[in-house]
């Protein structure tokens, strides 16, 4: 008597995120439905406020079922905190670079920096530069140089026509080749202008 074997789907590849940010959040969001990738993988949970050690371990859980996981971090928070840390205590640049090092040995998670935060991101659609700015209230300015109207909001990023990947897409290149002219973060230089976000769209 024959025995039928049982036939087993190959796992489906997944490119999956892990966010600090509601702006990462949605941008990322526009990027799945405006591509109609099935390969990105968000949950809406990961961009409510988590401790970096908390996000670290939803990376390494995502690397179960998932191709690779992208962690995205801003860095103006950590670096405010590290500024403001009392002398003799394990800092935030400390306590992150520690769990950066354990992501450089899993070859499924690759860390995402944006310092100091997304909108560097989407300023360098527009315009190259290294400055370096403190935080979102900073770099505004010069990013409202090229878009006018831009809101940290939902409403902005989501349910404006065009939304914010339509709106950056034709600049999408642009964005990229600047920011890899910046070089990846650089833990001995902080307090300089950079963005790994080229780093998800060389990959996927």
């Amino acid at each position: 008597m024959r025995t039928s074997k049982k036939i087993t789907k190959p796992q489906k590849s997944v490119f999956s995120f892990v966010v600090d940010g509601e702006c990462e959040y949605w941008y990322l969001q526009m990027l799945k439905d405006n591509e109609k990738s099935q390969k990105i993988h968000l949950s809406p949970e990961f961009y409510k406020k988590k401790t970096l050690q908390e996000q670290y371990k939803k990376a390494i859980e995502l690397t179960k079922e998932s191709e690779i996981v992208f962690w995205v971090i801003d860095f103006d928070v950590i670096y405010k905190e590290t500024r403001e840390a009392k002398d003799g205590k394990k800092t935030a640049l400390q306590k992150f670079q520690e769990l950066y090092n354990k992501c450089k040995k899993n070859e499924k998670v690759i860390v995402v920096i944006n310092n100091p935060c997304f909108e560097f991101w989407v300023l360098l659609h527009f315009h190259y530069t290294n400055r370096f700015y403190e935080n979102y209230k900073s770099i505004l300015p010069d990013l409202k140089k090229f878009l006018a109207d831009y809101e940290k909001t939902e409403k902005y990023f989501v349910r404006t026509t065009p939304d914010i990947y339509k709106r950056l897409k034709d600049k999408l290149r642009t964005a990229i080749a600047n920011s890899e002219k910046l070089g990846n973060f650089d833990f001995k230089n902080i307090e300089t202008g950079t963005t790994e976000m080229y780093r998800i769209f060389n990959s996927l």
